[in-house]
């Protein structure tokens, strides 16, 4: 019999190539997202490869969450790896600039949202037991600090540490989980980033070769296809031209002193 993943935030960039990824190894797919024509769409083109079974949810409502694992069908229940994909980032600007609502929103989503599906999967995936994968998209924002990631790179900070508290406590029961955290990638992340801004999301990935969302799906099926011993606990993802800036200094227009 097949395996199981569930996946969240399947409806384009790393949920969507990581659904292809599955389907193409025989896995059953559970596809979630809050845009039902994609997902529908998704499904369409999966179901030849695969079992697939489509979830129209919004992460944030914890109600939703439960329901929606609930009233899985039974030959999806039994599911063996959890890709909590759904994320996203707004307002690229300092702080003090954004708005607060946007703030928020990052914080439901990439939080709250995580948070909601794991505790609801959880006992479905100790009783899979050994094998059974808890994989967490964080971003190297989660670790590195830059000017605009404020909220964004805090959440992201979170996904980290859950990632880690999560295997201290599911020690015992083989659950594995890491925490997959990306560098620049091209996917829709940064037309959402930018509202919509197509030229300004273009800008990001202008003259230099990002990561893409396949190269993403292929980390996770590789951790998830682990043999069970083996947890990887984090890794961090980058294209080789993705390095560290240097430190930023503020210095003021006119020198003082001398003559």
């Amino acid at each position: 019999m097949s395996k199981t993943v569930f996946i969240t935030g399947a409806t384009s960039g790393f949920g969507a190539a990581t659904a292809r990824r599955f389907a193409h190894d025989g896995w059953a797919v559970v596809i979630s997202g809050r845009r039902k024509e994609r997902l529908r769409s998704l499904g369409d083109e999966l179901g030849f490869l695969a079992p697939v079974h489509t979830v129209v949810l919004d992460v944030q409502n914890a109600d939703a969450v439960r329901e929606a694992i609930g009233s899985l069908p039974a030959k999806f229940r039994d599911i063996h790896t959890l890709v909590n994909n759904a994320g996203l980032a707004l307002a690229p600007d300092a702080m003090q600039r954004v708005e607060l609502a946007d703030l928020h929103t990052m914080i439901n989503t990439n939080i709250t949202g995580l948070v909601n599906v794991t505790h609801a999967l959880l006992p479905t995936l100790i009783r899979t037991g050994d094998g059974a994968t808890v994989i967490n998209i964080g971003s190297t924002a989660g670790e590195w600090p830059y000017p605009g990631s404020h909220v964004y790179g805090a959440t992201k900070a979170f996904v980290k540490q859950f990632s880690y508290n999560l295997r201290c406590d599911l020690q015992g029961t083989g659950v594995r989980v890491t925490d997959l955290s990306p560098g620049i990638a091209e996917t829709e992340f940064s037309v959402v980033r930018n509202n919509g801004d197509r030229s300004a999301a273009d800008a990001v990935y202008e003259g230099t070769v990002p990561l893409t969302a396949r190269d993403v799906a292929e980390q996770i099926a590789h951790i998830a296809n682990l043999p069970d011993h083996i947890n990887i606990n984090r890794v961090e993802m980058v294209p080789v031209r993705q390095a560290w800036g240097p430190y930023a200094i503020h210095r003021d227009k006119t020198p003082t002193g001398g003559v």
